[in-house]
């Protein structure tokens, strides 16, 4: 591991990654109070879990770079480097702990098996939907909750978009009770794959690159992914024609921004500050891509491949619901920082709870 490490080190010192390309600060004087601008630019390195150009998040990641780039007037340059081309797509969160990239996109429900509170700061299932998620991470404590977590690892994280409710997934046969899913194979992360696996499912948790190949030579016999636009560019309808809704795992999944902290608290404050603004709105975008994206694509799953859409039946979702407090319980019974953060989640979203049914989703519920 320290071989590893030491390479990936000296490669990115090579390119520019850990280093600063030039510098020429202005004279002030009081640098602990004043916010320093300087001359000075910065090189950061990027990566993800996503593949290279992703539709919406690796484009998404572009943009930033760009955004970032024209309101640092070309102070700051991240470069943004695709799953694999510099570290493999699950290796993000000690890459960027460790110092070896500055920055990393992903979900953080990847990292559970280390920090199981990172969980959380992804989705839970039959959990609060996107706008409600944003909300409590953004408003009603969840950040402040969510840094506590992380600092332990030497990272800074942030929301960087969301996909808005999931699709229940892609299986290769009809499943209509819950002795349908007994033995089955599903990929599906997080809290989500402990529920399925609850349920008698078997969860397999495995990268997008090999998602297709393992559904077409039945290595899994179903997967979630992510909603209509993505499952369609991905090609599932040529393998698998049973849709299922909702997404009962991921209702409003955040996608996390993860900064090394000590080279994220070094960085000049005006610099902080147009970082946290472009993933803020990277955040914003991203959830409005999904949305005009989806409607499409699902019409054209229906209508041009043949695809069948169908809601999980009432006593499935009921299963997997009671196994989902069951698995929140055990979560919060063996870490005091779950419990702690289950309980601001639980009570952010009884609150918000009682605003929305007589708003969003009374309006969503007309039928005139």
């Amino acid at each position: 591991m320290q071989d590893r490490r030491d390479f990936l080190t000296k490669s990115l010192l090579g390119i520019g990654g850990l280093s600063a390309l030039s510098s020429c600060d202005t004279n002030i004087e009081d640098k602990k109070t004043i916010n320093v601008i300087t001359n000075k630019k910065y090189e950061w390195l990027m990566t993800t879990t996503w593949s290279p150009k992703f539709p919406v998040l690796g484009e998404g990641l572009d943009m930033l770079s760009n955004w970032v780039k024209i309101a640092s007037g070309g102070r700051m340059h991240i470069k943004v480097m695709g799953a694999g081309e510099l570290i493999p797509a699950l290796e993000c969160f000690d890459a960027v702990s460790q110092g070896a990239v500055h920055l990393a996109s992903s979900v953080s429900y990847y990292w559970g098996g280390k920090v199981p509170a990172s969980q959380f700061f992804a989705s839970l299932p039959f959990g609060m939907n996107a706008q409600q998620v944003n909300s409590w991470i953004i408003n009603g404590g969840g950040q402040a909750l969510w840094e506590e977590t992380y600092a332990p690892h030497n990272l800074y994280p942030l929301p960087a978009g969301n996909t808005g409710v999931q699709m229940g997934g892609w299986f290769r046969k009809e499943i209509n009770t819950i002795a349908d899913i007994q033995g089955l194979k599903m990929r599906i992360p997080g809290l989500g794959g402990k529920v399925w696996t609850k349920a008698g499912g078997v969860a397999v948790l495995s990268p997008g690159s090999e998602l297709y190949t393992n559904l077409e030579r039945g290595v899994i016999d179903a997967t979630e992914w992510i909603g209509p636009y993505h499952d369609y560019k991905m090609g599932f309808y040529s393998v698998a024609k049973h849709y299922y809704y909702p997404g009962w795992h991921e209702p409003g999944p955040i996608l996390e921004m993860i900064a090394n902290k000590q080279k994220w608290e070094a960085l000049p404050l005006d610099l902080q500050e147009i970082i946290k603004n472009a993933i803020y709105r990277l955040n914003s975008w991203t959830l409005g891509e999904f949305e005009a994206k989806n409607n499409l694509y699902l019409k054209k799953l229906v209508e041009e491949e043949g695809v069948k859409v169908k809601p999980f039946s009432n006593e499935i979702l009921k299963t997997l619901f009671e196994k989902s407090k069951e698995v929140i319980q055990e979560l919060t019974e063996k870490d005091a920082l779950c419990q702690k953060i289950n309980t601001s989640y639980q009570n952010f979203r009884k609150n918000i709870s009682a605003w929305s049914d007589i708003s969003e989703k009374f309006y969503n519920n007309l039928n005139f």
